[in-house]
């Protein structure tokens, strides 16, 4: 094995690891993650302990990001809303790859009227208002945690199925696909033998960069009262809060709004760095 030619995921990593702002990026992310995992548990204060005689405090050696006007404690906050904010931009990213790697990959497989008919469905879908469809969900079943990220997903997935129904269309016309089929290969196994592994490297590169993406909606969503409901809290809750008092209580805005871009920046950086790595060509 030592002599071997050492496989394309392992020259990807290889190129992923030597950039150093994308290893710093995946550190910085690290820490985010763990921070946020791992913090509320060795806090003394409770994410909605309530100290009503503390109310609003600037930080301090006891709220090291102060209080909020309940009393509560924003550090614990920002690091317990970041799971749920980490947790929906993970979930709908999935939900988003699922959907859209399926029907991209039959899209791009079948005839061109079922692709034609597929991708006209993804039009009308597109010009839907998102946050009609988030509103639609809302009066429906209400306001509920599960529902934040399956309306994101439920969108997210229509470029996901765009970017792999274009690789499909590429890959089809390869001599191949064309020998397996002429060895009698059936519709599933060049799907799943031969489309599906060779689309992997766009699909991740994509997901990666759709995770802080999903994020920026879900904090959206939150400022415009269609998210996360109190006494929940993601960062877009409490950058809701922040600004609804930043003239007063600046540190309620600075806070969450640090943790918040760090973590977006870092993802974006993981992204950049994971397209150069897996797509060479596209930093030419």
């Amino acid at each position: 094995m030592s002599g071997g030619h050492p496989s394309p995921w392992r020259l990807a990593w290889r190129r992923l690891v030597r950039s150093r702002i994308t290893v710093a990026a995946m550190i910085l992310l690290g820490l985010m993650v763990l921070a946020c995992v791992a913090g509320p548990w060795f806090s003394p204060y409770g994410p909605n302990d309530q100290n009503l005689d503390l109310r609003a405090t600037a930080p301090g050696v006891s709220h090291w990001l102060g209080t909020d006007p309940l009393g509560r404690d924003l550090a614990t906050r920002i690091l317990h809303g970041g799971r749920i904010s980490l947790l929906v931009g993970v979930l709908a990213t999935g939900v988003a790859a699922v959907i859209g790697v399926g029907y991209g990959l039959v899209a791009g497989l079948a005839g061109r009227r079922t692709d034609a008919l597929m991708m006209r469905i993804v039009d009308v879908l597109y010009a839907f208002p998102f946050i009609t469809f988030v509103i639609l969900l809302v009066v429906i079943f209400g306001r509920q945690f599960v529902l934040i990220f399956v309306a994101i997903g439920a969108v997210e997935w229509l470029t996901m199925a765009r970017v792999v129904r274009g690789q499909v269309l590429s890959l089809k016309k390869l001599e191949y696909v064309q020998a397996a089929r002429a060895a009698g290969a059936g519709f599933s196994r060049i799907l799943l033998r031969h489309m599906l592994p060779n689309v992997m490297g766009p699909v991740i590169i994509y997901a990666s960069l759709t995770v802080p993406g999903v994020m920026l909606l879900e904090a959206t969503l939150s400022f415009l009262g269609l998210g996360i409901q109190p006494p929940d809290a993601s960062w877009g809750v409490l950058i809701s809060e922040g600004a609804a008092s930043m003239a007063v209580h600046p540190w309620m805005l600075i806070g969450p709004g640090a943790f918040f871009m760090l973590t977006l920046l870092a993802l974006n950086l993981i992204g950049d760095g994971l397209r150069d790595a897996l797509d060479p060509k596209s930093g030419d």
